[in-house]
């Protein structure tokens, strides 16, 4: 098939050709004058299975011809070998020995790392581990390097990286993947030195970025009959640029990098390298725009020299759209945009990018034309409904049951799916409210069956309730079995629900691999050893997020989305290149922790810019195609992005060309570009409504509240509209589900500990002292608050303010006493037909006969002017005490009343009872309250707010936001 001749045999394919098709062609042209059985003698290696199914799609597509015998560069050498060299050690059961040493490691030495830190360097030692082998480098390589400054870090280091020894094997007994592959790869190359195959072995599609690849493509392109054909080639680079790529330092990150390290290797020269096949680039001149562009740093310099050349930009950039998006949201929406269009006209077009969340936004932009594309990556398996599911259950053996996680469960679409779905449902719906209006915090075995109790639940999904989520959280250590068969079987029970029906867990694609995952760690948990509940879970979620599973819905043949592996083996019309920026496209590079840059260079390891060299490979090749789009967002989460490092350079490039008509052709890119960026925000924008005017609605006077509590009074001058939603719209906020130690229930505890001292205190003034107070503190904190963090803050408030507290409360006791707690108040505002309602935290009675009232404030208590104005809790409360209006309480004068603050210091803050007499504050509420029976009074929200930042209740009803403060109320009669 080949002539023979002395140098290695090198093919290349130029960027924008599709390399599976050139490939198919160029055996088909090299073979046509043989006989048929000649093709079929054709060793063809390459690197993915995904280049094996398109090579066969696209000879079954003819005309008839024997097919060569296909295999992977990872299978090559395996039937050989296969009865010699035993079955790689499975990368779980690796990963599993190192978090255990490493753990260990980290339980001796805890100063090394944080110990959340365990599967990130147990991972991270894995793949240092995988790359030694690859690249053929030994530990003592490792151990000898010059580290004297940076010993410390070294120290560090070396502790974990002594953990590889056991796992480097020195005979094959216990080969890990990489090891054994490079094995198989030595062998063969033994094998063929002395008896090389005299058929055609052809290794196509690499690029030699893996130390054990490079040295196979080596072995096979000195083959009698061997041959090597690289993918994207850049034949128009000149010789003095190939020859300046050979310091990886300085050149790892360049696209072609790794051909000059190939041809380094088998002593080849740019001129050797020769074509596979007579057919050109869909646009050579785009190739000589963008080959000068990617020119390493050091020689960008020939952009003056050689830039002025390039007279043919115009053509060459004709198909390429520049798409620069305000928003993520804004370029997904144009590039879905685009996809349609090609889907209309049969055009085949993918999308190429690394960016899941881009890609998932442009798959739920299309969704809207009921467009599904062939997404090559598909979800995360933690992210799918299984993954999901697991993760939940693993979650229960780590922490105490709170309504969150309990509801979460409960409501997942793979909970209780075996049977009666809809009843569990509903059943899971009164749960909700009963937890958000009763609680508790913590679910438990006695609350739920209070639940059930009071709402007559049944008993068969109580008692499955109570049994599978209650009880479930691990203190200790387990062997890492147990962990997997409780995982299982609880996960199954929650999924099956109170039927016992089998459920749908482990059912559909996602399923399917949820329950492959959980098979291969229950075969591998003898080497796991024990574990926490937290590690177990933390490593789910690890195995889940390693593992993707696509949808097996049809996608749309003509539309795909793809990463940048697929996109070397697969062509198609239009190409967009989406998320160009940095970070992104390319990706930055992941810390090592283990070595730098100097030390992996001088080991033999490869650089951090390897992927990065790989990624601007892949850039060169798709922006060949034959259209192209290439697009970012200029502004991601309210922050300025970068564009790519290549796409700057072609920018840059085309616009210090002026003479060539770069910045015009630049221009017209960019205006492509915002055609369509115009026609998305056309589509995005829905028909503009009128914002809303802020209201003040006057509802009937029968509808308007008869009753109020003193406390609401304040909101009734702030924000009358809350009043409205309350008490005419009977609107009520509804509870959080996730219970918190919020100022609500520091408030009510905080009472509770001050009602119940000062009544006993009273009866024995022995008990007025600091230990005392404290230690009831103590006691009902723990009996009310179910967070012992909250519990340690509020008592260590308490603390600070006791002896202040304790000094007044002996200034107060000298002068009388309590006569009333939490006393109740009402009274009637005749002949308005309002009645004002309710409690008063404490009531003293001096000496003399005259009151003094308390409230208790755990935040900031009002300033006098505040209760001046607006909140006028106190001075309402005197003037009903001198009224009459507390219950078992005789009119009587209010010599003071006092807000008592009990927050971050004790702070004690009068009323102006001078200012603001009783009679005149009774006065002002009946003139206030009387105005809101008025027919042209209206409920205006946010009238006298403290802040603009104040929050309220019902905001979101009154479309705060359309409108602020200095919007003009519009009434509003309603009937």
């Amino acid at each position: 098939m080949f002539d023979p001749c002395h140098t290695p045999r090198v093919f290349a394919v130029p960027p924008g050709v599709d390399f599976p098709r050139a490939l198919v062609d160029g055996l088909r042209a090299r073979t046509a004058h043989l006989p048929p059985e000649a093709l079929a003698r054709v060793q063809l290696v390459v690197n993915t299975r995904r280049m094996t199914r398109r090579i066969r799609e696209l000879f079954d597509a003819g005309p008839p011809c024997l097919l060569p015998r296909l295999s992977l560069v990872t299978d090559l050498g395996e039937r050989a070998d296969l009865a010699s060299l035993p079955p790689p050690v499975p990368p779980l059961r690796r990963r599993l020995e190192l978090t255990q040493l490493i753990g260990k490691l980290l339980d001796q030495q805890p100063d090394l790392a944080a110990r959340a830190s365990l599967y990130d360097l147990s991972d991270s030692l894995a793949a240092l581990i995988d790359e030694m082998q690859g690249e053929g480098v030994s530990l003592d390589a490792i151990r000898q390097l010059d580290v004297s400054d940076m010993s410390g870090h070294w120290a560090r280091a070396q502790a974990f990286i002594g953990i590889a020894d056991r796992f480097i094997s020195t005979d094959d007994s216990a080969l890990d993947v990489q090891a054994r592959q490079r094995r198989v790869v030595e062998n063969l190359i033994e094998r063929w030195q002395t008896d090389p195959p005299q058929r055609p072995v052809i290794l196509a599609g690499s690029t030699g970025s893996r130390g054990t690849t490079l040295m196979l493509m080596e072995a096979v392109a000195r083959l009698p009959q061997g041959a090597l054909i690289l993918p994207g080639y850049d034949f128009d680079q000149p010789d003095h640029v190939w020859s300046g790529l050979d310091d990886a330092l300085l050149s790892e990150d360049h696209p072609q990098f790794r051909f000059r390290k190939l041809m380094r290797g088998l002593d080849l020269s740019p001129s050797q390298i020769n074509r596979w096949t007579r057919g050109a680039a869909p646009s050579p001149a785009r190739n000589r725009l963008v080959s000068l562009a990617l020119r390493p740093a050091p020689v960008t310099d020939a952009w003056m020299s050689e830039g002025p050349h390039l007279t043919d930009l115009a053509p060459a950039m004709t198909h390429v759209t520049l798409i620069e998006a305000q928003s993520p949201r804004a370029e997904a929406l144009a590039i879905a945009l685009r996809l349609r269009q090609a889907a209309e006209t049969d055009q085949t077009a993918a999308l190429i990018t690394p960016d899941r969340m881009l890609t998932r936004q442009v798959s739920a932009a299309l969704d809207r034309w009921n467009i599904l594309p062939d997404d090559s990556a598909g979800l995360p398996l933690q992210l799918s409904p299984s993954g999901r599911f697991l993760r939940h259950v693993a979650g229960l053996f780590v922490k105490r049951l709170d309504g969150e996680a309990l509801l979460t469960l409960l409501k997942h679409p793979l909970c209780h799916d075996g049977g009666e779905r809809g009843a569990h449902l509903l059943h899971t719906r009164d749960l909700e409210l009963d937890l958000r209006r009763n609680g508790p915090p913590f679910p438990d075995g006695v609350s739920l069956t209070s639940f059930a109790i009071r709402t007559e639940m049944p008993e068969g999904w109580m008692r499955w309730l109570a049994t599978h989520f209650c009880g479930q959280q691990v203190a200790g250590e387990l062997p890492l079995g147990d962990w997997v068969r409780r995982l299982r079987d609880l996960a199954q029970a929650i999924s099956a629900g109170s039927t016992g029906d089998p459920g749908t867990l482990w059912d559909k694609n996602a399923g399917q691999k949820a329950l492959a995952v959980i098979s291969a760690l229950e075969d591998e948990a003898a080497h796991g050893g024990t574990m926490t509940a937290r590690d177990f879970a933390d490593l789910l979620g690890a195995l889940l997020a390693g593992e993707e599973v696509r949808d097996r819905d049809s996608p749309h043949p003509g539309i795909m989305i793809w990463g940048t592996l697929e996109a070397r083996v697969q062509g198609a019309d239009l190409l967009i290149l989406g998320g160009l920026n940095e970070g992104s496209w390319p990706e930055a590079a992941a810390p090592d922790p283990w070595l730098n840059r100097q030390m992996r260079d001088k080991a033999g390891l490869l650089l951090p810019e390897r992927r990065i060299g790989l990624s601007a490979h892949d850039f060169q090749q798709a922006i060949a195609a034959p259209e192209v789009w290439l697009t970012r967002a200029t502004r991601s989460d309210d922050a300025e992005t970068v564009p790519s490092r290549w796409l700057n350079r072609l920018i840059n490039l085309l616009q210090g060309l002026p003479d060539a008509q770069g910045p015009e052709v630049l221009e017209e890119m960019r205006a492509r570009g915002r055609q369509w960026l115009d026609w998305a925000e056309t589509l995005e924008v829905a028909p503009r409504l009128a914002p809303a005017e802020r209201p003040s609605p006057r509802p009937p006077i029968p509808a308007r509240p008869r009753q109020l509590s003193v406390t609401e009074i304040k909101r009734l001058i702030r924000d009358p509209y809350a009043i409205y939603a309350k008490h005419v719209l009977r609107l009520k906020p509804l509870d959080p589900l996730v219970q918190a130690p919020d100022a609500l229930l520091r408030g009510i505890v905080i009472h509770e500990i001050l009602e119940k001292f000062v009544k006993d205190s009273v009866l024995d003034n022995a008990l007025l002292t600091r230990e005392v107070f404290l230690n009831r503190a103590d006691a009902l904190l723990a009996e009310h608050v179910a967070w012992p963090t909250a519990r340690k803050l509020w008592l260590a408030r308490l603390e600070r303010i006791a002896d202040a507290f304790l000094a007044a409360e002996a200034i107060r006791s000298s002068d009388g006493g309590p006569v009333a707690f939490e006393a109740k108040m009402k009274k009637r505002l005749d002949p308005l037909d309002f009645t004002l309602v309710g409690r008063a935290d404490r009531i003293d009675q001096t000496a003399r006969g005259s009151l003094r009232l308390y409230d208790y404030k755990t935040g900031a208590p009002p300033s006098a002017a505040q209760q001046a104005k607006f909140d006028k809790q106190l001075l309402i409360e005197a003037a009903l005490a001198e009224e009459g209006g507390f219950e078992g309480l005789d009119p009587m004068p209010v010599a003071q009343a006092v807000f008592i603050g009990m927050g971050g210091i004790y702070k004690e803050v009068p009323a102006p009872l001078d200012k603001e007499p009783p009679a005149k504050t009774w006065a002002d509420l009946r003139t206030l309250v009387d105005a809101y029976f008025q027919p042209d009074q209206g409920f205006t929200s946010r009238r006298m707010l403290h802040k603009d930042t104040d929050l309220g209740d019902y905001d979101h009803l009154a479309r705060f936001g359309e409108w602020d403060r200095t919007a003009t109320p519009n009434p509003e009669d309603l009937t």
